[in-house]
Protein backbone atom coordinates (compact mmCIF):
# COMPACT_ATOMS: atom_id res chain seq x y z
CA UNK A 1 0.00 0.00 0.00
CA UNK A 2 1.19 3.64 -0.62
CA UNK A 3 -0.11 7.25 -0.02
CA UNK A 4 -2.02 6.70 -3.36
CA UNK A 5 -4.15 4.49 -2.35
CA UNK A 6 -5.39 5.95 0.90
CA UNK A 7 -8.58 7.20 -1.11
CA UNK A 8 -9.62 4.03 -1.83
CA UNK A 9 -8.52 2.52 2.03
CA UNK A 10 -10.17 5.11 3.25
CA UNK A 11 -13.87 4.02 1.16
CA UNK A 12 -13.19 0.65 2.62
CA UNK A 13 -12.33 2.10 6.39
CA UNK A 14 -15.64 4.22 6.10
CA UNK A 15 -17.65 1.23 4.55
CA UNK A 16 -15.92 -1.05 7.56
CA UNK A 17 -15.73 0.47 11.14
CA UNK A 18 -17.98 2.66 12.89
CA UNK A 19 -15.50 4.82 14.48
CA UNK A 20 -12.90 4.98 11.02
CA UNK A 21 -9.59 6.37 11.39
CA UNK A 22 -8.66 9.54 9.48
CA UNK A 23 -6.69 9.42 6.41
CA UNK A 24 -4.00 11.01 7.95
CA UNK A 25 -3.72 8.79 10.58
CA UNK A 26 -2.79 6.30 6.88
CA UNK A 27 -0.37 9.21 5.76
CA UNK A 28 1.17 8.75 8.91
CA UNK A 29 1.47 5.07 9.52
CA UNK A 30 3.03 4.74 5.66
CA UNK A 31 5.83 7.75 5.67
CA UNK A 32 6.66 7.50 9.39
CA UNK A 33 5.58 4.58 11.27
CA UNK A 34 9.06 2.31 10.71
CA UNK A 35 7.33 -0.57 12.25
CA UNK A 36 4.16 -0.24 10.24
CA UNK A 37 3.49 -2.69 7.26
CA UNK A 38 0.08 -2.46 5.19
CA UNK A 39 -1.14 -4.41 2.47
CA UNK A 40 -3.69 -4.52 -0.19
CA UNK A 41 -5.96 -7.59 -2.04
CA UNK A 42 -7.83 -6.30 -5.08
CA UNK A 43 -10.30 -7.40 -7.49
CA UNK A 44 -9.77 -6.79 -11.15
CA UNK A 45 -7.33 -4.02 -10.00
CA UNK A 46 -9.42 -1.98 -7.50
CA UNK A 47 -8.99 -2.44 -3.80
CA UNK A 48 -11.64 -4.46 -1.72
CA UNK A 49 -9.34 -4.73 1.03
CA UNK A 50 -6.91 -3.91 3.00
CA UNK A 51 -4.39 -5.19 6.28
CA UNK A 52 -1.90 -3.05 8.53
CA UNK A 53 0.34 -4.71 10.72
CA UNK A 54 3.39 -2.88 13.48
CA UNK A 55 5.91 -5.22 14.02
CA UNK A 56 8.48 -4.76 16.54
CA UNK A 57 11.41 -7.14 17.33
CA UNK A 58 9.95 -10.47 17.57
CA UNK A 59 6.16 -9.61 17.63
CA UNK A 60 3.63 -8.04 15.62
CA UNK A 61 0.27 -7.09 16.02
CA UNK A 62 -2.95 -6.11 13.60
CA UNK A 63 -3.78 -2.96 13.55
CA UNK A 64 -6.64 -3.28 11.40
CA UNK A 65 -8.25 -5.63 8.79
CA UNK A 66 -11.03 -4.86 6.39
CA UNK A 67 -13.23 -5.90 3.42
CA UNK A 68 -15.69 -3.83 1.34
CA UNK A 69 -18.46 -5.33 2.64
CA UNK A 70 -19.94 -6.44 -0.56
CA UNK A 71 -16.82 -8.37 -1.19
CA UNK A 72 -17.00 -10.08 2.39
CA UNK A 73 -17.70 -14.04 2.20
CA UNK A 74 -15.62 -13.83 -0.84
CA UNK A 75 -12.14 -15.54 1.06
CA UNK A 76 -10.48 -11.83 0.32
CA UNK A 77 -10.02 -11.72 3.99
CA UNK A 78 -8.87 -15.11 4.88
CA UNK A 79 -6.19 -14.84 1.90
CA UNK A 80 -5.06 -11.22 3.03
CA UNK A 81 -4.40 -12.56 6.56
CA UNK A 82 -2.71 -15.37 5.28
CA UNK A 83 -0.30 -13.23 3.32
CA UNK A 84 0.05 -11.07 6.49
CA UNK A 85 1.05 -14.06 8.57
CA UNK A 86 3.17 -15.72 5.79
CA UNK A 87 5.17 -12.16 5.94
CA UNK A 88 5.83 -11.69 9.62
CA UNK A 89 7.19 -14.88 9.41
CA UNK A 90 9.51 -13.74 6.76
CA UNK A 91 10.11 -11.14 9.57
CA UNK A 92 10.74 -13.61 12.06
CA UNK A 93 8.41 -12.62 14.57
CA UNK A 94 7.21 -15.41 16.89
CA UNK A 95 3.67 -13.89 18.01
CA UNK A 96 0.65 -12.19 16.09
CA UNK A 97 -2.13 -10.47 17.72
CA UNK A 98 -4.96 -8.24 17.06
CA UNK A 99 -8.01 -6.93 19.03
CA UNK A 100 -11.67 -7.81 17.45
CA UNK A 101 -15.13 -6.68 18.78
CA UNK A 102 -16.61 -9.41 21.48
CA UNK A 103 -19.44 -9.12 18.69
CA UNK A 104 -17.69 -9.98 15.97
CA UNK A 105 -18.32 -13.84 16.04
CA UNK A 106 -17.44 -13.60 12.23
CA UNK A 107 -13.98 -12.33 11.78
CA UNK A 108 -13.20 -14.72 15.30
CA UNK A 109 -14.07 -17.80 13.54
CA UNK A 110 -11.71 -16.78 10.54
CA UNK A 111 -9.19 -16.02 12.96
CA UNK A 112 -9.86 -19.23 15.30
CA UNK A 113 -9.43 -21.07 11.64
CA UNK A 114 -6.00 -19.04 11.08
CA UNK A 115 -4.59 -20.52 14.37
CA UNK A 116 -5.55 -17.13 16.59
CA UNK A 117 -6.66 -18.45 19.86
CA UNK A 118 -8.41 -15.91 22.79
CA UNK A 119 -5.93 -14.54 25.54
CA UNK A 120 -8.09 -11.73 26.97
CA UNK A 121 -10.82 -9.27 26.84
CA UNK A 122 -9.92 -5.11 27.06
CA UNK A 123 -12.79 -3.92 28.18
CA UNK A 124 -14.63 -0.88 26.97
CA UNK A 125 -12.02 -1.15 24.53
CA UNK A 126 -14.18 0.50 21.42
CA UNK A 127 -15.01 3.93 21.93
CA UNK A 128 -17.65 4.50 19.42
CA UNK A 129 -20.05 2.28 21.86
CA UNK A 130 -17.89 0.92 25.34
CA UNK A 131 -17.96 -2.36 23.56
CA UNK A 132 -15.15 -4.90 24.91
CA UNK A 133 -12.08 -6.23 22.61
CA UNK A 134 -11.29 -10.20 22.52
CA UNK A 135 -7.33 -10.09 22.28
CA UNK A 136 -6.53 -12.82 19.72
CA UNK A 137 -2.81 -14.10 19.52
CA UNK A 138 -0.92 -16.77 17.02
CA UNK A 139 2.46 -18.12 17.58
CA UNK A 140 4.05 -17.75 14.18
CA UNK A 141 6.75 -19.97 13.72
CA UNK A 142 5.60 -23.30 15.21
Amino acid sequence: MTVADIPEVYTIEVHSFTAPWKKESFVYEILHNQYSHYFLIEEDKQPVGYCGVWIVMDDAQITNIAILPEHRGKGYGEALLRYVMEFCKEKKTDHLSLEVRVSNTPAQSLYEKLGFRPASIRKNYYTDNGEDALVMWVNINE
